[in-house]
C-alpha cells in the first residue's frame, strides 16, 4: 500500500486550468482518469487525510504510484481527452458500463456496388446505415422479411452473389419476388442503390410519404382497372403496416430521441437506453457497471453519453437526449453532442407529459436489469471465491490466487508444435491478455521440454523488463535466440501488436506479460510441473506457485511431490481448474489448426521473392490454376498485368523446382476433383487439410 504523500506534487505545481489527470500504479500501469475544470482544486481532493476519503477512492489513492495531468483549453476538450484516455488505457478504478452480449443492427452497405441488408454486430464500418439495435437477431430477419416484398434489396452474401452473376441464375429470393436480382442484371447498380435507400429512408421513420404515394399508385391501377397491380400494392401497404405495428408509437410528431435511465445501489449500477426514432422505438440496450469509485447518478450519465455517442457522428446523435438527471456541468457534455452530431442536440430531464411516461417506463427496465444481473452475480462471486479459497487451501498457498497462468503445448505427431498461455483474473477468463507461441528451440515432439521453452520465455521477458524499467515493453527477450521468441506480431488472440517504438516508457497501456501470477497452472502431471518449476529456479523466480493438472484422473501435481494432491470430484475449486485448463487446451489447438491450414494452403508461389498477394490472385484469376501457370511460358506470364520478364522468369524457376502434389481429395465424400486444381488452392474448411488420409486417424495423435 502505497503513502499518497509520497508523491504529492509540491504546492504550485498543478495548474488551475482545465485538463485530464492520470493516476499510475507501481507498474506504471494507468489505474485511473478523471478530469477537472481546475486541475489545482481536484487533485487536492486526493491528497487530504485518507480518513475523511471514501473508501473506493482511498484504495485509488493507495494503490497508485504517481500523477500526472494535461492541460487543455477548454471543458470539452477535457471530456474528449477523458474518454479517449480511458478507452485506451482501461483504467482498472474507472467506471466502465459492460454487457454480457454484443446488441444486433440491421445494417444496409451503402459502401458496396450493390448494398445488402443483413444482421450485424460489433464495430460499426464506414458507409454502412445502421438501424437499432434490436434485442434479438430474429427480430431484425421478421422485420426484413416484411419489407423485402416492397423494397427487394439483396441480401446474400458475396459468394452466393458472385456464384449467382457466374451461372446466369437468381437464388431463391430472386425467383420469389423478395429479391430485384441485380447478380442477373434484372436491376440496375444505379436502381438498385435507389431501391436501398427507399429501404433506409423508410427504416429511418420517414413512413408516412411513402405510404401515401403507395395508396396513390393503388388508386391510380384500380381506377385505370389495373387491377392484379392495384392488389400487388395493397398487399405491399399492408406488409409496411405490419412491419409498423411492430414497434408502436410512444412519442407523437415523429420525435428522435434517445432516453436513458439508470438504477442504482451503492456498488452497482445499471444503464438502460431506448432508441425513438421517428416516436417509435427502435431499438434498446442495457450495461451494467461496478461503482469503483465515488460517483453521482449524473457522472453516471455523463460516463454512459461518453460511451454512447464517443464514436458516432451526424444523425447517428438525436436531436434530443432524455437523462435522469444532468451531468455537472452540463454545458461542455451539450456542447460536446452538438459537435459529434453537427447540430444542436437538447440534453435535458424530462418534466411531463408522454416523454415523461416513457422515461418510467425506461426506468423500470434499468430496476429490472440491474435485479437480475445482482441474483446472477450474487452466485457467481460466491462460487468464485470458494473456487479459489480452495484451491489455496488445497496448495497450501499464502493467499488466494487472484491472478492463474495456464500453459498448454499443442501438435499433430510432432508437426506445428504450439503453445498457449491464458489468464484468470478473480476467476474471470482475461482474454485481452491470453498469448500463443511457436516452439523454435527445437524440433520434434517432446512437450517436457516445449512446456520448459514457454516458461522460460515467458518470464525472462517478465524479469529482463522489470530489471530495465519497470515496465513492460514488446521489444526483443534480452539475451534469447530467434527460435526463443514470441511469436512477431501476435498479441492477445493473436491480433497483431503495435511495433515496440512506440510504445513508450511514460504509455500506461496494459502490455504484453504485463504482471506475474500468483498461481502458474499447467496442462499435465509431474514431468511437465517438473519442467516448469526448474524454468522458474532457473530464473531465479521462488515467489510463484506451479501446479500441473492431469487430465486421466484430474489429479493436482506439486513440484518435487510423489504423490498428487486429489480435489473432491464436487469441489468448486477442481472445477475452476479444469476450466482454465480446458480454456488453455481450446486456445492452443485453435492455434495449431490454424498453422497447420496454412501449411496446407501454401502454394510455390509464396517462395517468389517480391511477389505479393495481389499478383499471385491476378496470376492464378489469369491462368485457372497452378497446373496452367506451371505450363505456361515466360512470355505468356508477362501478359499478366504487374508481371514483368524478371518476375516471371523467378515463377517459372519456382515452379519448375516445386514439386506437384497427388490429386485434391474432397475430404466429406472422397471424391476426386479437377485435376485443373492443385491440393494448396483448395477451399476446404480452416484446419482441415485436403488429405487421402482419414479425418479420424489424423486427429487421432493432435493434442
Amino acid at each position: 500500500m502505497a503513502d499518497p504523500s509520497s508523491y504529492r506534487p509540491r504546492p504550485g505545481e498543478i495548474p488551475d486550468s482545465p485538463g485530464v489527470y492520470r493516476f499510475r500504479d507501481e507498474h506504471r500501469r494507468v489505474i485511473y482518469v478523471g478530469k477537472a475544470k481546475s486541475l489545482r482544486q481536484r487533485l487536492a481532493n486526493y491528497f487530504q487525510d485518507l480518513a475523511g476519503l471514501h473508501p473506493r477512492t482511498r484504495s485509488m489513492v493507495t494503490t497508485a504510484a504517481s500523477v500526472e495531468w494535461t492541460v487543455v483549453s477548454t471543458e470539452v476538450e477535457a471530456l474528449q481527452l477523458e474518454y479517449s484516455w480511458i478507452k485506451e488505457f482501461d483504467p482498472r478504478f474507472n467506471v466502465k458500463y459492460r454487457d454480457d452480449k454484443s446488441y444486433p443492427y440491421l445494417a444496409v452497405t451503402m459502401n458496396e456496388e450493390f448494398p445488402r441488408v443483413q444482421v450485424m454486430r460489433g464495430h460499426k464500418k464506414k458507409g454502412v446505415r445502421y438501424f437499432g439495435p434490436y434485442a434479438h437477431a430474429w427480430a431484425i430477419r421478421d422485420t426484413v422479411d416484411l419489407m423485402l416484398r416492397v423494397f427487394p434489396v439483396r441480401t446474400c452474401s458475396a459468394g452466393v452473389f458472385k456464384n449467382a452473376a457466374r451461372t446466369g441464375r437468381p437464388c431463391l429470393l430472386g425467383y420469389i419476388g423478395k429479391c430485384s436480382a441485380p447478380c442477373v442484371e434484372r436491376i440496375s447498380a444505379e436502381d438498385h442503390r435507389e431501391l436501398a435507400e427507399e429501404f433506409c429512408d423508410f427504416m429511418a421513420g420517414r413512413t408516412g410519404t411513402y405510404l401515401r404515394r403507395l395508396e396513390r399508385q393503388m388508386a391510380d391501377a384500380a381506377e385505370a382497372m389495373e387491377y392484379e397491380r392495384a392488389a400487388r400494392l395493397r398487399d405491399d401497404i399492408g406488409a409496411l403496416k405490419k412491419a409498423m405495428e411492430k414497434n408502436a408509437v410512444v412519442l407523437a410528431d415523429a420525435t428522435d430521441a434517445d432516453l436513458i435511465a439508470v438504477a442504482e445501489d451503492e456498488l452497482e449500477a445499471a444503464v438502460q437506453i431506448f432508441h425513438v426514432r421517428g416516436g417509435r422505438v427502435r431499438g434498446q440496450r442495457g450495461w451494467v457497471t461496478d461503482k469503483v469509485e465515488e460517483i453521482t447518478t449524473g457522472a453516471l450519465v455523463e460516463h454512459a453519453l461518453q460511451q454512447l455517442y464517443g464514436e458516432e457522428t451526424g444523425d447517428a446523435v438525436p436531436r434530443e437526449v432524455l437523462v435522469p438527471a444532468l451531468p455537472d456541468p452540463v454545458e461542455p457534455v451539450q456542447e460536446w453532442l452538438t459537435g459529434r452530431r453537427g447540430s444542436h442536440v437538447s440534453l435535458r430531464v424530462p418534466q411531463r407529459g408522454d416523454k415523461k411516461a416513457l422515461m418510467e417506463t425506461v426506468e423500470r427496465n434499468a430496476q429490472q436489469a440491474l435485479v437480475l444481473h445482482k441474483t446472477k452475480r450474487a452466485s457467481d462471486l460466491t462460487t468464485r471465491s470458494r473456487a479459489l479459497e480452495e484451491i489455496s487451501d488445497a496448495l497450501e498457498l499464502d493467499s488466494a490466487p487472484l491472478r492463474i497462468e495456464c500453459y498448454d503445448i499443442s501438435h499433430l505427431q510432432g508437426d506445428d508444435v504450439v503453445a498457449s498461455m491464458v489468464v484468470f483474473e478473480d476467476g474471470l477468463a482475461r482474454k485481452s491478455e491470453y498469448r500463443r507461441f511457436q516452439i523454435k528451440g527445437f524440433a520434434g515432439q517432446d512437450d517436457v521440454r516445449s512446456m520448459h521453452e514457454v516458461i522460460t520465455r515467458r518470464f525472462r521477458r517478465y524479469l529482463a523488463e522489470k530489471e530495465r524499467t519497470g515496465e513492460w515493453t514488446d521489444g526483443e527477450e534480452p539475451g534469447a535466440a530467434p527460435g526463443g521468441q514470441t511469436d512477431p506480431g501476435t498479441g492477445p488472440a493473436g491480433l497483431a501488436e503495435p511495433p515496440a517504438s512506440t510504445l513508450t516508457e511514460d504509455d500506461g497501456r496494459p502490455k504484453r506479460f504485463a504482471y506475474p501470477p500468483q498461481l502458474v497452472v499447467v496442462d499435465g502431471g509431474a514431468p511437465q510441473v517438473a519442467a516448469a518449476r526448474r524454468a522458474l529456479d532457473e530464473l531465479g523466480i521462488d515467489d510463484i506457485a506451479v501446479c500441473g493438472l492431469a487430465k486421466r484422473l484430474e489429479e493436482v501435481w506439486l513440484p518435487g511431490d510423489d504423490d498428487p494432491v486429489v480435489l473432491p470430484r464436487t469441489s468448486e475449486g477442481l472445477y475452476l481448474l479444469q476450466r482454465i485448463r480446458d480454456e488453455a487446451h481450446r486456445f492452443a489447438i485453435t492455434y495449431q489448426r490454424a498453422k497447420r491450414a496454412k501449411r496446407f494452403r501454401s502454394s510455390p508461389l509464396d517462395d517468389v521473392p517480391g511477389l505479393g498477394e495481389t499478383r499471385k490472385q491476378a496470376l492464378i484469376k489469369h491462368f485457372g490454376s497452378l497446373k496452367r501457370l506451371r505450363s505456361a511460358t515466360i512470355e505468356q506470364i508477362c501478359d499478366v498485368p504487374g508481371i514483368g520478364r524478371k518476375t516471371a522468369e523467378t515463377i517459372v524457376a519456382a515452379l519448375a523446382q516445386a514439386v506437384p502434389g497427388g490429386p485434391a481429395v474432397n475430404t466429406a465424400t472422397g471424391e476426386i476433383m479437377d485435376d485443373t486444381e492443385e491440393p494448396g488452392q483448395q477451399t476446404g474448411s480452416p484446419g482441415e487439410p485436403v488429405s487421402t488420409g482419414a479425418p479420424d486417424e489424423r486427429r487421432g495423435q493432435e493434442r
